[in-house]
């Protein structure tokens, strides 16, 4: 019996976009799928060979031509376009306490009311001036 475990995943937003961290060292085969309507799915083998992967549809639609994928050595971090920009009340279309993997990410978390100040780039990791 083949069994898919989820990996812990961190999100933050921005009034334009959603972050979303996928905490998986040395992951192989990735793939990552956005839809417009707002499902998100991931999956992934684990350097353990196990298979990784969960879906669930963001609080808001997305345009997928805008949504990128960055791989690391110890995450892979997707940047996902908002369809309308606005900041969303949660991150998830369904109400109710979220899946225990998914966590705010509060190092890349910031306030509606902190977007116009200068702040860090977070897609390089360095911050801006």
């Amino acid at each position: 019996m083949c069994s898919i475990r989820t990996s812990e995943v961190l999100w933050a937003q921005r009034s334009d976009k959603v972050y979303l961290t996928v905490a998986l060292p040395d992951a192989k085969d990735i793939s990552v799928t956005h839809e417009p309507e707002g499902k998100f799915s991931f999956s992934a083998k684990s350097v353990q060979g196990e298979s990784v992967g969960f879906s669930f549809e963001l609080f808001e639609k997305i345009v997928p031509e805008g949504c990128k994928t960055k791989v690391g050595s110890r995450n892979i971090v997707c940047s996902v376009q908002k369809a309308e920009e606005g900041w969303w009340k949660r991150l998830l279309k369904l109400e109710g306490k979220p899946a225990p993997y998914i966590k705010v990410d509060w190092n890349k978390w910031r306030d509606e009311d902190d977007e116009d100040s200068i702040g860090y780039l977070w897609w390089r990791g360095r911050k801006q001036r």
